[in-house]
């Protein structure tokens, strides 16, 4: 591109934005073939935060545990989801239990093992998840405290699995390339090695001076009803109202349990759930030139890309055929605000490790334009949103 061409586009793009937004080229790096880090310029939209939407004080809150880092893993879904969890137990039966993340990642980890036998090799196998993995988990395993297991070695201080999971994809590549098709053993191998770098879950456990097994604790103490809780996308290609398959890599046990609504039904059961007290776990695209990681933390979507109100059904789901949506990471909505000019923004507690850098460790904020045009499923419980499911559910 000519310098002139180059200066003309800049120019037209910085007329395009409102005066909550500017923007500037900053340097990135980019993951070559070769492995090697080339440093490279990245167009980043960031928002004047003039209307201060980074002050946590701004927001409705509602009772989260303190955020905690995933480490050096992929396990941004457990963690959302898990915190959920915790907001949900407190909202219901008012108590302040710190689940333990990891015991949910090693069970997924053995399912989807025992799930690669079954399917002979055709289990996607990585480290990603989606949020509605508890509702499969907690029926079969149960819950822990954080307090009886923290699932990873007491010399490190975060998680990382990067190591362990070669392991275990180059195990299960030997498992498939010598057809050695056997659950057990595959699913205890896998143990072993999720052992050295995670440890072994207990089968029972001291807690308030009462002794507990995973599921005891789940059913009988905190009564955990994994049915009373629904997820939901929008696309427009398959049917809304119905309940479909999440098509996603992540989805690897491929639920079907998504029900499918319009882009503005989507957004207003994640306002109606925060106005009513309820929070919400949300998995969505976080790799956005309006996603700014370090300065404000706020999500939301530059002018440069497109006119807010042009956000619709079918501009959503040109980025999902695009694939510049995808589903790269999970939170958890704890809060919300509504500014003087109608919009809401929601206070985001995010597990991602950038989260813990600066102000406001731990937190992101997002707009709810970000929610509409970028996130690509949540999980509430069914009371959040009654109004819609009386509707749709025959």
């Amino acid at each position: 591109m000519k310098w002139t061409s180059f200066i003309a586009l800049y120019l037209i793009c910085l007329t395009l934005f409102s005066q909550s937004d500017r923007a500037l080229f900053q340097y990135d790096t980019v993951k070559k073939a070769t492995i090697a880090r080339t440093p490279y310029k990245l167009f980043k939209s960031i928002p004047n935060n003039s209307l201060n939407v980074s002050d946590i004080s701004n927001y409705q809150t509602y009772f989260h545990q303190p955020p905690v880092c995933q480490g050096n893993t992929g396990t941004c879904w457990c963690f959302a989801a898990t915190s959920f969890l915790e907001s949900e137990i407190y909202r219901i039966g008012q108590l302040s239990v710190k689940l333990s993340e990891m015991y949910f990642v090693y069970w997924e980890y053995v399912e989807r093992a025992i799930d690669f036998v079954r399917t002979r090799g055709k289990t996607y196998v990585d480290e990603g998840s989606e949020a509605s993995a508890l509702l499969r988990l907690i029926p079969k395993y149960g819950v822990i405290p954080a307090t009886v297991y923290d699932g990873k070695p007491a010399y490190r201080k975060f998680h990382s699995h990067r190591q362990m999971v070669v392991e275990i994809k180059n195990f299960l590549e030997y498992v498939k390339k010598h057809h050695i098709w056997n659950e057990t053993y595959v699913a205890e191998t896998v143990k072993s090695l999720l052992q050295k770098e995670m440890g072994t879950p207990p089968k029972t456990f001291e807690f308030n001076g009462q002794t507990f097994t995973p599921l005891s604790f789940a059913n009988e103490f905190l009564q955990i009803n994994s049915f009373s809780y629904f997820r939901f996308m929008s696309t427009l290609s398959v049917s809304f109202y119905e309940k479909h398959e999440l098509i996603e890599n992540d989805n690897w046990w491929h639920d079907d349990e998504y029900y499918n609504v319009p882009v503005d039904t989507f957004l207003k059961i994640v306002k109606q759930s925060l106005i009513n007290g309820y929070t919400v776990c949300l998995c969505g695209d976080i790799s956005e030139a309006g996603y700014d990681a370090s300065e404000t933390k706020t999500a939301q979507i530059p002018l440069f890309d497109i006119p807010l109100s042009d956000i619709d059904d079918a501009s959503r789901e040109n980025r999902l055929q695009n694939a510049t949506t995808t589903d790269d990471h999970c939170v958890h909505i704890v809060g919300y605000t509504q500014l003087n000019n109608g919009t809401y923004w929601f206070l985001i507690k995010d597990s991602n490790g950038q989260t813990f850098d600066g102000n406001n460790s731990g937190y992101r904020f997002f707009s709810e334009s970000y929610i509409k045009l970028k996130m690509m499923n949540i999980l509430v419980h069914s009371d959040a949103a009654r109004w819609l499911l009386e509707k749709i559910i025959k």
